[in-house]
């Protein structure tokens, strides 16, 4: 759905859309699994902007919701995360900032972004919105054993029958070190 600015200037934009697995591409360590539910609001923003005048931002207001498959960091197993997400967006035409000499910008400026042309597709908004929500790190259980690091079984299925490294005698000397401390 393209917000137009035109649109915007007659009158304040409800959205309410629901986008299909397959519709976005989140990269290749992120699957939706479920539909991408969404609904808000869309509205003008005249802003006053030096001795430019006025600026026209476009605020966008809503949630989204939608599940998604990850990855895990430790076994490569497929982990499924609910994404539930409030948004309160506000977003500049690009260039409006331009040549301002660089400042110190507080929380709520960082929270703006910016669009070219005249307007924004929701899409591209409501994709940054669920990879925000993507945590770094993602776990398929606190205690995951993951990978043998030298043939690759999945230590959470079985046990595999790799036998334990030879030391690095470079680490002799802190492994001293370490013992001495517990001790």
């Amino acid at each position: 759905m393209f917000i137009s600015l035109h649109d915007l200037k007659l009158h304040n934009i409800d959205f309410k859309e629901e986008l299909r697995p397959d519709a976005m591409d989140y990269g290749p360590d992120v699957q939706q699994i479920l539909p991408l539910r969404s609904s808000g609001r869309a509205e003008l923003i005249k802003e006053h902007h030096g001795r430019q005048g006025t600026v026209d931002d476009i605020r966008l207001v809503g949630e989204l919701s939608t599940s998604l498959e990850l990855i895990c960091a430790r076994c490569l197993d497929p982990v499924k995360h609910d994404v539930q997400r409030d948004f309160d967006l506000l977003y500049r035409p690009q260039g409006t900032d331009a040549g301002v000499e660089e400042i110190p910008v507080n929380r709520s400026e960082a929270e703006i972004g910016y669009y070219t042309g005249d307007g924004l597709l929701l899409e591209d908004v409501l994709r940054e919105q669920v990879l925000l929500a993507v945590p770094f790190k993602v776990l398929c259980r606190e205690d995951c054993r993951g990978l043998c690091p030298h043939c690759g079984k999945n230590l959470n299925q079985d046990q595999c029958s790799c036998t334990e490294p030879i030391e690095d005698p470079r680490w002799s000397g802190l492994k001293e070190l370490r013992d001495k401390l517990e001790s």
